[in-house]
């Protein structure tokens, strides 16, 4: 999910709090849980310093160890320690900790829903995890919780009535979303009469998804728009030969494959040598697939550059 919605889930999360009576009776105890839950809504983001580190290190790190199991119960500790500590309220520290934890698992678990995905398994396993239920930015959820924060904040109205409405509301239309993506797999595989990896990806739009399928030979990307599927382009898989094989060992092609899923690779002749393309066809749009590894190699095999990222603008789609 986007930054600007974990941030708001967090002023929501806080104004939920006061279903418990000590945080609706202490105001010192609802100012520090409002710092407690947004800060903690985003904690597991702050992997983004791993820029700095190049885009390599970044797909390896960022979703990752942040966002593991271990790190649920860390992220709480780390914020609310200090705060309790700062506010006065160690006796309080359990209700501290515990509404930190629940935002940080909420940032996961929202993550986990859109198609990017998380590696909230860690340490047990690296596999990533995607539900694709949820677009990046949702609408309706951004929404009912602004309407709810306002309230709350420019109206003084009553939060043990308004929040738990707003994430009641908020968990109904992920069930929807959920029953959504459910039918609309079953819907691309019955019109493709196709068997094999089916992925539906939702879009900010409630009634266009996107889909992939793989199966042994071919890759077939298109669209759903409300019941109707269209079939967009298809993408023969190649087989791995001498050319493709030398650039196995590329930084930013192993940090590709350690996170892509549905690999698609090509070469093609060029003046000097050869370019090699690996992509994701998860994440096509447009015809396209805008994510993914450009290998540049010399008639020897030898690598000359390579260029591991996204092939569009920052505010083209897809926004994942």
């Amino acid at each position: 999910m986007d930054t600007g919605s974990h941030l708001l889930l967090g002023v929501t999360l806080a104004g939920l709090a006061h279903i418990t009576p000590a945080v609706a009776h202490d105001p010192a105890l609802a100012q520090a849980l409002m710092v407690a839950t947004v800060v903690g809504s985003h904690a597991p983001d702050f992997d983004t310093v791993a820029r700095l580190r190049g885009i390599s290190f970044y797909i390896r790190f960022h979703r990752g160890i942040t966002h593991s199991i271990p790190a649920l119960f860390l992220w709480p500790l780390i914020i609310s320690l200090p705060l309790a500590w700062g506010f006065g309220l160690m006796g309080q520290f359990g209700i501290l900790y515990g509404w930190t934890l629940l935002a940080v698992v909420l940032h996961v678990f929202l993550d986990m829903l859109n198609a990017y995905g998380v590696q909230c398994i860690r340490p047990i396993t690296k596999r990533w995890v995607h539900l694709d239920v949820l677009a990046i930015f949702e609408p309706l959820v951004f929404g009912v919780h602004l309407v709810a924060a306002i309230w709350w904040i420019a109206f003084n109205e009553d939060p043990t009535v308004l929040f738990p409405v707003a994430y009641g509301m908020t968990l109904v239309y992920i069930g929807v979303r959920a029953w959504q993506h459910h039918r609309n797999v079953k819907r691309v595989t019955r019109a493709l009469e196709t068997s094999g990896i089916s992925h539906v990806f939702p879009s900010i739009h409630p009634f266009h998804w996107r889909f992939v399928i793989e199966t042994e030979k071919l890759f077939y990307t298109g669209r759903i728009e409300y019941a109707r599927v269209i079939l967009e382009d298809v993408y023969p898989k190649q087989q791995r030969d001498a050319i493709i094989q030398a650039t196995v060992g590329v930084d930013g092609v192993r940090a590709f494959l350690g996170f892509a899923q549905r690999i698609h690779v090509t070469w093609k002749e060029i003046a000097d040598g050869y370019e090699v393309t690996w992509s994701d066809v998860r994440f096509w749009y447009n015809r396209k697939l805008p994510f993914g590894v450009d290998v540049v190699l010399d008639r020897d095999l030898n690598v000359v550059n390579h260029r591991l990222g996204w092939r569009k603008k920052a505010w083209d789609p897809p926004f994942v």
